[in-house]
């Protein structure tokens, strides 16, 4: 319907489309599984390349994120390369995907944590990240960027198990 010449087109509201999207996935998560599976790669292309040629700082992104600002990630890449990226980081990773499993209580599959960084480590560390993202964090942000971030959003942070204080 076209308006006559003489009349003004009142401005409608029209929300931001991507933040539209973002919240319907939100809502459309299936708890208690992860939304990738360790073989889609190919979901985050970039993600994959990066993580490819320095997977210790995906380590550290995702690290910060999960350890909620407690490590940093320039800490958890360092802690990552000291305790041998291929020999022994797995362990370093497999703690890290257990603490994201607890968060968004997600099944330990398609192997227990240990053995699928030991075994794959390149595409544990994609899914963990590939899964921060889908639920509302940017590891590339940092804890502190992702907390701005949701303040500014009035969102509420996509990690809500508390932890246990002794």
């Amino acid at each position: 319907m076209f308006l006559p010449k003489t009349e003004t087109a009142i401005p409608v509201f029209v929300p931001d489309p991507e933040a539209s999207y973002q919240a319907y996935m939100m809502k459309q998560l299936p708890e208690g599984l992860w939304t990738t599976s360790i073989c889609e790669c190919y979901e985050d292309l970039s993600n994959c390349f990066f993580t490819c040629l320095c997977p210790c700082i995906t380590m550290g992104q995702n690290s910060e994120i999960v350890n909620r600002g407690e490590i940093s990630c320039r800490w958890a890449s360092l802690l990552h390369v000291a305790t041998g990226v291929v020999l022994f980081g797995w362990i370093f990773g497999s703690t890290n995907r257990t603490s994201l499993r607890q968060h968004f209580s997600l099944p330990e599959s398609p192997l227990p944590d240990w053995s699928t960084h030991l075994l794959c480590m390149w595409c544990a560390l994609c899914q963990e990240h590939r899964e921060l993202r889908t639920r509302g964090a940017d590891p590339s942000l940092g804890w502190e960027g992702n907390v701005s971030k949701w303040k500014e959003e009035a969102m509420t942070p996509p990690i809500v198990v508390p932890r246990m204080v002794p």
